[in-house]
C-alpha cells in the first residue's frame, strides 16, 4: 500500500488517533455469534457494485456526512464502517464522531481483508 501520498497517510493517522478500530476477525466472530451489526460501506459506487459485505448499507465517503442522519438518526447506535483497506473508513468515522455519533468503529483491513478471510459477500 505504498502508493498513498505522505499527506494522505498523515491525515489517516491523525483520524486513527481518535477513532476506535476493529478487525475483520472480530467482526466475523461477532456475526458468527448471531449479532446484528450495522455495517456501512464507504467505498465509491463502482466498488460497491462489484461486491460488498453481505447486509451492508452503502453510504460512500463523498456523501456519508450529508446522508447519515436520514439513514441512521440514532447517534448512539454502533456503526462499523469499512472501505477497501481501512483508511477512508477511518476518515469517515472521524467525521461522524465530530457530528455527534458516539459509537463509530472503523474496520481495519476493509473489503480486501474481508475477502481474504472468506467473509460473506453479496453482489
Amino acid at each position: 500500500m505504498s502508493h498513498h501520498s505522505p499527506e494522505f497517510l498523515r491525515l489517516v493517522n491523525d483520524a486513527k488517533s481518535r477513532v476506535k478500530e476493529t478487525s475483520v476477525a472480530e467482526v466475523l466472530a461477532r456475526m458468527k455469534k448471531g449479532e446484528h451489526l450495522d455495517l456501512i460501506d464507504v467505498r465509491e459506487d463502482n466498488e460497491w457494485t462489484k461486491g460488498r459485505i453481505a447486509g451492508a448499507i452503502h453510504l460512500g465517503k463523498g456523501v456519508i456526512e450529508r446522508d447519515i442522519e436520514q439513514q441512521i438518526p440514532d447517534k448512539t447506535k454502533e456503526l462499523i464502517l469499512y472501505c477497501g483497506g481501512g483508511f477512508r473508513s477511518a476518515l469517515s468515522a472521524d467525521n461522524l464522531q465530530k457530528m455527534g455519533y458516539r459509537n463509530v468503529v472503523s474496520m481495519d483491513g476493509g473489503w480486501r481483508g474481508w475477502n481474504e478471510a472468506g467473509g460473506p459477500v453479496e453482489k
